[in-house]
């Protein structure tokens, strides 16, 4: 079977062809096949009518031929009824298409020789004379109204022709003058006819062709959309859920307990000292660790029904139905263990193991006041961090009774309050480099959080906390205060994005409040980008449109984030007139197959028909660069242009030299 591009092709060569070339038997075939059932049915129906109409013409031999009007009446309905049930008969014993329009051609031309043969026979000479011109009819009825093939319509045409000369020539009442006028027309009639029907069958196959590139075209577009919702849900490296997918099933999970009480367990997996396996080993074998750990997962959480993701860098993380504690401790030390069990190498270890091992920190949902999803992952998480603090390669379970664990997320939000008073938030920068100069454009700036004990506390904990409290509105004006004053005003870097929350965009007076900080500040409002998220849960209302709008009128640059990443990307461009689209770094790491490729591809000129500046995030090797310089993007960041460092480290990355194809090979 042809590809779908073959196919297509190939279509394309059949819609140029011209119509006195011979056609394609493959798309002849299958032209064939398709219509066969139409080909039956509309032929059943033809017949029907056919015959409606043969028998409706009794009254007009009534009156013009009323010697033999009996005999006509005997077959007309004789001959009409014996084709109705010949029909019925094929259609039931389900007779091909093909034979089925030759019978039915046939029983045209039988028709008309019976109706041709008793009309001769009367005394009316005159009026048969002119009677036989409703012969072409039978012409019309065999080249038009049904749907027969140009051979099978212009054989009954002709037989039909013949007899009527064969009946002409048998009078010898007419005149040559009639038959030249009549034979001329007869012949006339049936090479129009004959031209006609050629023409509809020429049409139709066309229309199938057409129909055919429609249906290849829209499976292509349905086969690119499956495949981009499937990268958007899928980790580019394992092949697990990506953090995006297992997000989706926690909450349908947490509102299935909500709803029926189907209690479930969140159990996070973080490999064991991966950094310095890394290190050691290099990324590739740090890549090759955590795909082996990812496939050895799946296997052992198989049996539980359970689902299994990346949740980001060495961390995994299980979506389980479990009954109580004691069927989660089982599972979580079962992973444990096939970790373990994998005895991947790992020799430079400083706590005596010398083969990879996972901490494994689980979260059980459970009754409690005001319970929310988010406390089930920080719950998890609690976990995690205490088996690590316990020596690694351990399970620990989430003990809502341990004083030091409980209520996490309240200790966060309480910490948050006094994060800025107390200097327990700082910033990171991340260069951006422009692809075609080298230098560096912009940087990311990216918060940071430490409790007071010096523990760091991940973004991914404490912003949808400080959200959900309000205290990103403070933090927010923090960070770019500190923007401001850390590194636009001693113009080390053109420009600085910060992330921007949708509650900010929301709140009264915000571009009133960034307004003041630039007036505070002595900078201006193009130096500054705020980063929009494409999965953020933003509604686009009148109010954020205003809130948008009063900002560019700072000057501010506005920049969508992780595009592709979620379903309002296409929305949003129409919307809101973004600056820069920020194409997610799953795109680029997909970048590696050829189907990869081709949807980034795909995306970047979809971002560049809407006329935007593109920036592509996670370039981590060299092939990526080069790659990034042949599809000409504008702007990258990455590990590899630089990591995110404090600001005073903050310097323009060296310009790397491409490797060209020679990488994108060995990728």
């Amino acid at each position: 079977m042809a590809s779908d591009a073959d196919l297509a092709n190939l279509v394309d060569s059949e819609l140029a062809r011209p119509w006195w070339a011979a056609a394609s038997p493959q798309l002849r075939h299958l032209y064939n096949k398709r219509r066969t059932l139409h080909r039956r049915r509309d032929a059943r129906f033809s017949m029907w009518a056919a015959v409606v109409i043969y028998v409706l013409f009794l009254g007009l031999d009534a009156v013009l031929l009323p010697d033999v009007a009996g005999l006509t009446l005997f077959v007309r309905v004789g001959l009409g009824l014996l084709a109705l049930a010949t029909v019925e008969g094929m259609w039931r014993l389900r007779v091909d298409a093909e034979r089925f329009d030759a019978v039915c051609a046939g029983i045209v031309v039988v028709c008309y020789l019976g109706w041709l043969g008793v009309a001769i026979s009367s005394a009316q000479a005159l009026s048969v004379s002119y009677y036989m011109i409703f012969g072409t009819i039978f012409v019309m009825v065999a080249c038009l109204f049904f749907n027969f093939k140009p051979r099978t319509a212009n054989t009954a045409s002709i037989l039909m022709v013949l007899a009527f000369f064969a009946a002409i020539f048998s009078l010898t009442t007419v005149s040559i003058p009639y038959v030249m006028a009549f034979g001329t027309f007869y012949v006339s009639c049936f090479a129009l006819n004959a031209y006609v029907n050629m023409k509809l069958n020429i049409e139709r196959y066309n229309v199938f062709l057409n129909a055919l590139k429609a249906e290849i075209r829209e499976d292509e577009v349905l086969q690119r959309s499956r495949e981009l919702f499937r990268l958007s849900n899928t980790d580019p490296l394992t092949g697990l859920e990506n953090r995006r997918s297992i997000d989706e099933k926690l909450r349908h999970l947490w509102n299935d307990w909500k709803t029926h009480g189907a209690p479930f367990s969140a159990i996070l997996i973080d490999i064991d000292f991966f950094k310095s396996y890394n290190d050691y080993y290099g990324h590739q074998e740090g890549d090759r660790c955590l795909l082996r750990v990812g496939e050895t997962l799946a296997g052992t959480i198989k049996p539980y029904g359970a689902s299994l993701g990346r949740y980001g860098g060495e961390e995994f993380i299980v979506l389980a139905r479990v009954a109580n504690t004691d069927e989660l401790d089982a599972l979580a030390e079962l992973i444990r263990l096939a970790v373990v069990t994998l005895a991947l190498p790992h020799q430079h270890r400083r706590d005596g193991e010398d083969v990879v091992t996972a901490s494994v920190g689980a979260s059980l949902t459970r009754p409690q006041n005001g319970a929310k999803l988010e406390r089930l992952i920080n719950e998890a998480d609690r976990a995690l961090y205490a088996a690590k603090a316990s020596g690694r390669n351990c399970v620990r379970l989430f003990d809502p009774g341990d004083p030091q664990g409980n209520d996490d997320s309240e200790n966060i939000a309480a910490l948050l309050r006094i994060a800025v008073a107390q200097d327990l938030v700082s910033l990171a920068y991340q260069p951006i480099q422009n692809v075609a100069t080298g230098r560096m454009d912009a940087a990311e700036a990216l918060m940071r959080l430490r409790m007071l004990d010096g523990t760091s506390v991940p973004p991914s904990v404490f912003i949808p906390i400080a959200e959900r409290t309000g205290a990103i509105l403070e933090l927010g004006r923090w960070a770019v205060r500190t923007v401001c004053r850390e590194i636009l005003c001693d113009d080390r870097i053109p420009v600085v994005s910060v992330n921007v929350s949708a509650v900010q965009l929301r709140a009264p007076g915000f571009s009133a409040s960034i307004a003041a900080i630039l007036g505070e500040t002595n900078v201006e409002g193009n130096r500054l980008a705020f980063e929009i998220t494409e999965g953020l849960e933003l509604e686009i209302n009148s109010g954020v449109l205003r809130c948008i709008a009063e900002l560019k009128q700072l000057g501010i640059r506005i920049w969508l984030d992780d595009f592709g990443t979620g379903f309002a990307g296409l929305s949003w461009l129409r919307l809101i007139d973004f600056d820069t689209v920020k194409i997610d770094r799953s795109f680029l790491a997909d970048c590696a197959t050829p189907q990869g490729a081709a949807m980034m591809q795909d995306i970047i000129a979809l971002v560049r028909n809407r006329s935007k500046q593109i920036l592509v995030e996670g370039v981590e090797h060299p092939w990526q660069l080069a790659l990034m310089r042949e599809y000409r993007i504008d702007q990258i960041q990455g590990y590899l242009i630089g990591r995110p460092t404090s600001p005073e480290k903050i310097r323009p990355p060296t310009l790397r030299r491409p490797e060209g194809r020679t990488a994108l090979r060995s990728a």
